[in-house]
């Protein structure tokens, strides 16, 4: 089976609210890093027939685009989880017979390789979700031809995904694949990881310690 992968990528201004103590308004350039190595490592993987890039953001719009997005606008702002069911609309009146995933946008360390073993062991069901590190919330949730995509993400939605009845899948050696990034903590798991080129050339400019103090 190949896959449609929605990713969803909000307003840059708006972006990763919880990495302001550490890179204030700069956090826009990393969540747009972010999104990039994201988009980038995904059409990587053989597994993936396309990936439909949910945003508003002209800029953002415009790098995912250059890596070979197809970019969805006129998301009904009314959530993370409306923005992915309009992108998987968009996805299966273009690639019907593909399996429809979204993949969150913050996976900056995510290996091809990883993703492939991921989306092969999606195809053995009719939805099926891959938790977080911290297994609490999701950063994959699949829905294979023929059935309803009906995400449940933000928040606490490994166990909505599962009271959903969708499967969770629990496979070794996929950890790019559930580290997304919402806090500096998060932020420096991803680095040991190993992140992609543009969010190790950010890092290296928006991490760097500032003058000593006087």
């Amino acid at each position: 089976m190949r896959w449609s992968l929605v990713v969803p990528v909000k307003h840059l201004g708006l972006a990763k609210s919880r990495l302001a103590p550490a890179l204030g308004p700069r956090r826009a350039e990393m969540a747009l890093a972010f999104a990039c190595d994201t988009v980038a490592a995904a059409l990587a993987c053989p597994a993936v027939a396309a990936v439909f890039a949910v945003t508003d953001d002209p800029r953002a719009g415009a790098g995912l685009a250059a890596l070979g997005a197809v970019v969805v606008t006129g998301e009904p702002g009314t959530g993370l989880n409306p923005a992915l069911e309009h992108g998987a609309r968009a996805a299966r009146l273009t690639a019907p017979a593909a399996g429809v995933c979204a993949l969150s946008a913050d996976l900056p360390a995510l290996r091809p390789r990883e993703l492939g073993r991921v989306l092969e062991a999606a195809a053995g069901y009719g939805r099926s979700f891959l938790a977080d590190a911290p297994g609490v919330g999701t950063t994959l949730y699949a829905a294979a031809p023929g059935h309803a995509f009906s995400p449940a993400f933000e928040g606490a939605s490994r166990a909505r995904h599962l009271a959903s009845g969708a499967r969770e899948l629990l496979l070794p050696d996929a950890e790019s694949v559930r580290r997304d990034v919402d806090t500096p903590a998060d932020m420096a798991a991803a680095l040991e990881l190993g992140v992609g080129p543009r969010t190790r050339e950010a890092a290296a400019v928006l991490l760097q310690p500032g003058p000593p103090a006087p």
